[in-house]
């Protein structure tokens, strides 16, 4: 339950140390750079743009080439690569790729090259493909398709759509043009969609004739050969296998570069820090032969750096605690909390005047996650699935990494909470114990027999067990409003705001639960003495709440308004401790859910078809309910946790630690700072 405190840093270095300086800031991600203006007569900004932007493209061009590689040589991965993480590399690898980068982007250039080639005649196929297209009609034809006559005659090559015989077309053309007799009419080809035809006549007749060809749908080919028809065809198929050639030569170049995957991957992070490292110069002012950069440091980080700038760069380094609100906030938790920081996070980070409620909350969403969903079985897949991954995934992403070792503590929440109610797969042992072996199941505590308490035989139980853990939530967050206050040596404000609550809402739960009808809910009674011991202490707490929680006004009677409407809240704690129900409303779903399966998995009964049936619902039925209701106690803890919880003390509005650092997609370096 920790903030890192923070300390400002501004170091003053040689100009010529700039880049050294930067790249091992940038690798060990401890400094959060801020813009330092300090622009006058001496000091200026470096425009970088140009730099940046040569980076930008080269990494650019490393992942268009990649992605191009992929096509032709698609790269292994395995079912659970996405846990991989980043590839691992020594500092000595680094800068053996980095020296190669010249030559990999040579090969980058060359890949896409040869994409580019291989587009290009990919096009040029589909011009010549529409070529052949549009001769395969007129293959019938002698003569070229640009051929237009003879000395003494006019030729008109072209089709009529829709089609028509040939005595159709000359009784047309007898019935526009009759004065023309010496008109012959050849079918080169002819379907339902066109008729290719060759028209000979006069010369002088020629216009009368094309005119006339032209009324009754006549129409000229899209595309007109020089050469015959059929030699066409054979340049063209050879024009299409040439491209043909050229195309499966480019892809054996491009596959050729198989074992540059890795290398394509490197050098766009090679690029990508670069370009981030030019970036940063935006942030500098720097003079003729100096430099000045400024930010964030955590304070565990500070004096190591410090030395290490001091000691290598003869760098002038300045440390001072950032008591500023704009100061990053960056959490430290212990390794049973540290995993639902990125709920936290997802809600926003604490500001500087409110305590890390993290550790407290962590207590909570494992408890309440593992309540909802309530099966050992379910707990038990889930806590060894992301155990597995833990285990096996040692370079697994740190946000992912957090996310499967929150799960993995749910798992075993789940668990616990599983055998205390007595569901494993639902009643999985005693269905299959009755119906596929015909005895009566084994009394196993926790598995077929709860440990504690059955949600469905005894949900009332249930339900004041839920209302119960949702009163010490809330109450536990009004004690971390009262911490906050103490620590801002605030004091009057834990009365108002903290100790009155804790009276009203306590002494009206110890009157409730004096009475004989909540006895009857709640199973159990008080003595009746409660009822005067509650009601006292409900009634100091109100009057504490109407008179002092709108004390900010001077008016007294805007003050008292302000504090009878405050009053109103009472109704507020009611719904969120009615909220806490869905404790219970999910437990029983999950179980309940998980019994139907297992019924409807012994439809066909005591078979070999009967077991294979049993053992097709059971999987595929409990894996859909995993899958339901998991999701559904993510989301509800999350809502109790947002809601209720952080309603009562939290505020947040705190900014992200966000530092300096690799930000790279496949690769990170490991090396000892």
């Amino acid at each position: 339950m920790a903030m890192l405190r923070m300390q400002r840093i501004q170091v003053c270095a040689l100009l010529k140390d700039c880049k050294d300086i930067l790249e091992e800031l940038q690798r060990r991600g401890a400094v959060e750079i801020e813009n330092e203006d300090l622009t006058d007569d001496v000091f200026f900004k470096d425009d970088t743009s140009v730099y940046q932007a040569q980076y930008q493209h080269n990494a650019a061009t490393a992942v268009e080439a990649k992605e191009i590689l992929s096509r032709y040589a698609p790269k292994k991965k395995g079912l659970l690569s996405s846990f991989k993480g980043r590839e691992q590399i020594s500092r000595r690898q680094y800068d053996e790729l980095a020296a190669q980068t010249p030559d990999i982007l040579r090969v980058a250039y060359d890949i896409i090259s040869c994409q580019k080639n291989i587009d290009t005649n990919e096009a040029e196929k589909v011009k010549y493909q529409a070529q052949l297209d549009v001769i395969q009609p007129w293959l019938g034809l002698d003569v070229p398709m640009s051929f237009t006559g003879t000395t003494t005659t006019s030729a008109f090559i072209g089709k009529f759509s829709p089609p028509k015989t040939s005595t159709d077309i000359l009784t047309q053309l007898a019935g526009l043009i009759p004065e023309v007799d010496d008109i012959d009419v050849e079918i080169i080809h002819s379907d339902e969609n066109q008729t290719c035809v060759f028209v000979l006549t006069s010369k002088e007749s020629a216009d009368a004739v094309g005119d006339a060809l032209r009324r009754i749908g006549f129409e000229y080919p899209s595309y007109v050969s020089k050469v015959v028809p059929v030699e066409r065809e054979k340049q063209i198929n050879k024009h299409l296998s040439n491209r043909d050639g050229r195309i499966l030569e480019n892809q054996n170049i491009i596959k050729s570069y198989e074992k540059y995957h890795s290398k394509l991957e490197f050098l766009e992070d090679y690029y990508v820090m670069k370009a981030e490292r030019y970036a940063a110069f935006d942030d500098i002012s720097t003079s003729n032969n100096t430099f000045v950069l400024s930010g964030y440091i955590p304070e565990p980080d500070a004096e190591g750096l410090k030395k290490y700038l001091e000691d290598t760069y003869d760098a002038e380094v300045e440390l001072s605690y950032a008591e500023n609100d704009d100061a990053p906030v960056k959490l430290r938790n212990n390794k049973f909390a540290e995993p639902v920081e990125g709920v936290l996070a997802s809600y926003s980070y604490p500001d500087h005047h409110e305590s890390d409620p993290t550790s407290i909350m962590a207590i909570f969403y494992y408890l309440f996650f593992g309540m909802m969903f309530s099966d050992a079985g379910y707990g038990l897949v889930m806590a060894l699935a992301c155990g597995i991954c833990l285990l096996k995934f040692k370079g697994m992403e740190p946000g992912l990494r957090r996310s499967v070792k929150m799960f993995f503590w749910c798992g075993v929440s789940t668990t616990i909470w599983g055998l205390l109610f007595g569901s494993f797969f639902g009643d999985a042992i005693s269905v299959i114990s009755t119906t596929f072996f015909h005895t009566q199941p084994p009394a196993i505590p926790g598995l077929v027999v709860p440990l504690w308490l059955n949600p469905v035989s005894d949900p009332m139980k249930v339900l004041m067990l839920s209302f119960l853990l949702g009163i010490i939530h809330l109450f536990t967050g009004l004690g971390i409003m009262a911490f906050n206050y103490i620590r801002n040596k605030e004091y009057l404000p834990v009365i108002y705001d903290v100790i009155s609550w804790y009276l009203l809402v306590g002494g009206a739960i110890l009157a409730l639960l004096s009475t004989d009808m909540m006895g009857n809910i709640a199973g159990f009674t008080i003595p009746p003495v409660f009822l005067t011991i509650g009601g006292i202490m409900a009634a100091v707490g109100a009057l504490i709440i109407v008179l002092f929680s709108g004390r900010e006004s001077s008016n007294p009677i805007i003050r008292l308004l302000k504090g009878v409407y405050g009053l109103y809240g009472a109704t507020g704690y009611l719904s969120d401790i009615l909220s806490y129900s869905r404790l219970l409303a999910l437990g029983m779903a999950t179980g309940i859910i998980a019994q139907v399966f297992n019924l409807v998995g012994t439809i066909l009964g005591d078979s070999v078809l009967g077991v294979i049936v049993f053992i097709i619902v059971f999987v595929i039925g409990h894996s859909v309910n995993i899958g339901i209701n998991a999701l559904g106690a993510y989301v509800h803890t999350n809502r109790l946790q947002f809601v209720e919880f952080f309603g009562k003390f939290y505020k947040g509005g705190g900014r992200g630690f966000n530092p300096f650092k690799i930000n790279t997609k496949h690769y990170t370096v490991k090396e000892d700072i």
